[in-house]
């Protein structure tokens, strides 16, 4: 899976949880679930989970609270599906 492939991934599992459509619109690499596309922390649970279920894969709690932006979340899940 390319690194595109992942973004548009990505990008369908955090759609229902966003509050900033504009930044949405505008995701990348960079992007902060928190701070960017206003997911308040109990739905970025949700998108982990979503992200375990979509990748069959399980995310550590150590993991978890590494995932706030799309890049360091792109770099575990690339880690657990190799």
């Amino acid at each position: 899976m390319n690194k595109q492939e992942l973004i548009d991934k990505l990008k369908v599992i955090v759609k229902p949880y966003i509050q900033n459509e504009e930044a949405f619109q505008e995701l990348h690499e960079e992007t902060r679930f928190i701070e960017d596309l206003k997911i308040n922390s109990a739905n970025l649970v949700d998108v982990i989970l979503d992200v375990e279920d979509e990748f069959d894969i399980e995310i550590a709690d150590d993991e978890m609270e590494q995932m706030l932006d799309v890049k360091t979340s792109m770099s575990i899940i690339t880690k657990k599906i190799a």
